[in-house]
């Protein structure tokens, strides 16, 4: 979404061969505002997702050129900054067609090939619906050797099959992941609701992972189980719902207090989103990201302002309480999720290399 952004592209991974530049410059600015990890930009980058629905991205540059272009510049970057680098995988179509577990796995091996030919740090599987998949992604995962890391989109209610959240969590665990967690979908609090039921079903159960959330910087709390894909703003009109510096000020205290140690963000996350993060848990890290040399904390710069009404906010009480507006007077606070309720098993959810044809936009829009 970053990039999308700027300009360059929507969520095109091609990205990492034909904007190296606005990628290497995007890890660069999360650097400097603290990160201590770069991933790696292989989001939806194994093959079987390269060439679904009219995608001919493995065909003109190939998965693994497209894997390993984005492990150079995370990489890069990363030497550059002190950082750990990730190396990263998430969902398939071929999980969503039905296709077996062998399939599955065969995906992601594909990707792991390049991740340790070029020795990254650790391994991240992210972005996981179903239980089931995920575990499938940690066995692959962990044949490597590395530490891994799992995280689910999933919210307070479970995965999409029906398994909980706790549930979810221990099962990961016991797959072999060193940190489990949930990123994406939704907004940090109801991300966080959904770690304390991860946390407490561990500790009942006796196992003890790091812990780590990565959620949405938009809020949604009128999302439905499948998140904020399916509110009717995804993923085009999302500005109006994005969190302020303070209130990822407040979830990373919160996320710091239940215990989690992996904090970041996901789609709407920017820079100064991480540098908000930092600053609230500068004490606890010990230090201070280059990316506040140039910025006061809780308002203070405000001081210098020429205006009183605004010199008069220069204070944490004032930013700390504020209730924002939108500016939208016409507009509703939260909309109808479409919940759909589609989800893997589904033959709607059936993928194919052919690209969507108009007749078929009119059959969903019609629905």
């Amino acid at each position: 979404m970053q990039c999308g952004s700027r300009y360059y592209t929507d969520c095109d991974l091609n990205s990492v061969l034909l904007y190296v530049s606005t990628v290497r410059q995007l890890h660069r600015e999360f650097v400097r505002a603290g990160a201590d990890v770069c991933q790696t930009f292989t989001f939806y980058a194994s093959d079987d997702k390269l060439e679904n629905r009219g995608n001919t991205a493995n065909k003109t540059h190939t998965g693994s050129k497209i894997n390993q272009a984005a492990c150079d510049i995370a990489k890069a970057v990363a030497e550059e900054g002190g950082c750990l680098v990730a190396g990263g995988v998430s969902q398939t179509p071929t999980y969503l067609s039905g296709k077996g577990k062998a399939a599955v796995q065969a995906e992601f091996r594909k990707q792991i090939e390049i991740f340790i030919a070029n020795n990254v740090d650790f391994l991240l599987a992210e972005y996981y619906e179903h239980v089931e998949e995920v575990e499938w992604a940690i066995e692959v995962l962990k044949e490597t050797g590395k530490p891994v890391a799992a995280n689910m989109c999933i919210g307070p209610e479970g995965d999409m099959h029906g398994v909980t959240a706790g549930e979810c969590a221990v099962r990961m665990a016991k797959a072999g992941a060193d940190i489990v967690g949930i990123n994406c979908h939704f907004d940090p609090f109801v991300c966080l609701e959904g770690m304390r039921k991860m946390k407490a079903a561990l500790d009942e159960a006796d196992l003890h992972p790091y812990l780590m959330v990565q959620p949405l910087a938009y809020m949604t709390p009128d999302a439905g189980k499948q998140g904020f894909i399916d509110l009717p703003e995804f993923p085009f009109a999302l500005e109006p719902r994005l969190c302020s510096r303070w209130e990822i000020m407040k979830f990373a205290r919160e996320a710091y207090e239940l215990g989690i140690r992996y904090i970041g963000g996901c789609c709407g996350f920017e820079p100064y989103h991480i540098r908000a993060v930092c600053e609230e848990l500068g004490k606890e890290r010990g230090f201070m990201p280059e990316g506040t040399q140039k910025h006061d904390q809780w308002g203070l710069g405000l001081r210098l302002h020429t205006k009183p009404w605004v010199r008069a906010r220069a204070r944490r009480e004032y930013w700390e309480n504020l209730r924002p507006a939108s500016g939208r007077p016409f507009c509703p606070s939260c909309s109808k999720p479409d919940n759909w309720g589609v989800t893997a098993g589904h033959e709607m959810l059936k993928q194919k290399t052919e690209a969507t044809t108009e007749d078929e936009i009119k059959q969903l829009a019609a629905k």
